[in-house]
Parts: structure tokens; C-alpha cells; sequence
């Protein structure tokens, strides 16, 4: 009795849900009867992050902007304590085809034409209006993203006037500037924190997921000519991305505040 009595519980634990996993604030995570129940209990906020697939450099992966925003993402949910987060939209404008430009010049790089990103863009809002989301937060971690999410949030803005559902754009997510303007207090140079996949890029990368940096490729400028990097990732480090990365988390968390006050 008492062999069968364990048995039972051994089994039941390995069958149960981990720990929290009801508690995610990612949708990707969740069950349909999860997600409803989290709106019908106050979570009518939801955030649409975009990133990229793009180089990063010999020391950095592709997927850098999706790694970083859906760990900014996150935790900018679990602070406002009544959002969710929708999946990293990964496919942006990166460069022309033919002739490949931008980031298309580089192997693994993926693009969507402008017109077509913003597709993308307003029916992943579309899908959160019918959802019952009440407002719809849009931010993004490349620069190339910006544009479209401005244009999709205006227009929808537009035509949903008077219904109770806004989107947010929120660019100060990526442009803000807090994070060089703090490097350059501690000594650090503009051109030694670049422009792309230099300090600000490759530290906050190596704070959110170590494993996706390569250290020993580190070299300023990339270490040759073509390298795809602008700055010198070899004084990034991970204390540094802590302190970016909080940055981007706080001050959208203030522009999505205001925007919201503004209604």
C-alpha cells in the first residue's frame, strides 16, 4: 500500500506543470484558457516586441535583438503587473534583395519589405484587439523597426477612435540614448561604443543570454574590414549590459505610462 501510495505521488509530480509556468507573462507560454482568464482578470495590456534576424558581427549571433526584447519585454510586463507579451516578431526590414544591401549582404540574414512588415505588424494587433487587449504596446529593439511601428500604430489609432483600444509605440525604448550618454560618462569614447554591435549591443546581449556571445572573436571594429561592427565589443561586458538593459525597462516603462495618461 504504502509502495503503491508513492508510486502514485512520484508520478503525479512528474506529470505536474513546473513551478510558475501558469504565471508567465508570455503568451507563448500559456494555454488559450490561461490567456483568458488573465484578461478577464485585469491583464488587457499587451506588448508587441520586434527585433531581427541579422549580423551581429563575428562574437555575436544573429538573433541578438530577439534574445535582448524578449527579456526587456518581460520584465517590463511583470513591473505594469497587468500585461502579457506576444512572440518577438523576428522578420523586419533588414536590406534589399537584388542587389543585396543592409544586413543582406550577410549570410543568415532575413528581410521583409516595409510594406509587408507592416502587415505583419497590424494584424498581430488586429489578433489582440478581437483577444479583448485594450491596449497594445509596440517597441522595438533595431532601428530599421521604427518606421513601420509608428505608421501601423497611427493608422490603427485612426480607425479604432472611440472603440477603447489604443496602441503605444513607444520609441524611446530604442532611442532614448541613456544607455551611450551613461557609457560616456565612464570614459568611454563614441567611436569605441559604436553604432552597431559594439559596447551598448554586445553587453546587454552577454547579460541576457551569456551563451550567445563569443568572446574570443571579440576585436575592435570586428578585427577587419567587412566585419559588420562599428565600435569595440572587447570592452563590453555583462555588468555593462545590467545597467543598459535596465535603462531600456525604465524608460518605457515612463513613455507607456504618459501615453497611457494621455488617452
Amino acid at each position: 500500500m504504502i509502495v503503491r501510495t508513492l508510486l502514485a505521488a512520484s508520478l503525479a509530480l512528474s506529470v505536474a506543470a513546473p513551478a510558475g509556468a501558469q504565471d508567465s507573462v508570455y503568451i507563448e507560454e500559456l494555454t488559450w484558457t490561461e490567456i483568458r482568464d488573465a484578461i478577464k482578470g485585469g491583464k488587457t495590456t499587451v506588448i508587441l516586441p520586434t527585433g531581427g534576424t541579422e549580423q551581429n558581427g563575428p562574437h555575436m549571433v544573429m538573433g541578438k535583438h530577439n534574445f535582448i526584447i524578449h527579456h526587456t519585454a518581460g520584465e517590463i510586463a511583470k513591473k505594469l503587473g497587468n500585461a502579457l507579451v506576444g512572440p518577438v516578431v523576428a522578420f523586419v526590414p533588414e536590406g534589399n534583395l537584388d542587389p543585396p544591401s543592409g544586413h543582406m549582404r550577410f549570410p543568415g540574414a532575413i528581410t521583409l519589405p516595409e510594406e509587408h512588415y507592416q502587415k505583419l505588424l497590424e494584424y498581430t494587433a488586429r489578433s489582440f484587439k478581437v483577444n479583448g487587449f485594450k491596449d497594445i504596446v509596440m517597441i522595438g529593439d533595431s532601428g530599421g523597426n521604427q518606421k513601420g511601428m509608428a505608421a501601423v500604430a497611427a493608422m490603427l489609432n485612426k480607425e479604432w477612435a472611440g472603440t477603447g483600444v489604443r496602441v503605444h509605440f513607444i520609441p524611446e525604448y530604442y532611442s532614448s540614448g541613456r544607455f551611450s550618454a551613461y557609457l560616456e560618462k565612464q570614459g568611454f569614447t563614441k567611436q569605441q561604443i559604436g553604432s552597431h554591435a559594439g559596447i551598448t549591443d554586445t553587453s546587454q546581449l552577454w547579460f541576457v543570454n551569456p551563451k550567445m556571445i563569443r568572446p574570443d572573436k571579440r576585436a575592435s571594429m570586428g578585427g577587419f574590414e567587412g566585419s559588420g561592427v562599428s565600435g569595440d565589443p572587447t570592452k563590453a561586458s555583462p555588468e555593462l549590459g545590467k545597467i543598459g538593459i535596465q535603462f531600456k525597462i525604465d524608460v518605457t516603462i515612463e513613455a507607456l505610462q504618459k501615453s497611457m495618461a494621455a488617452k
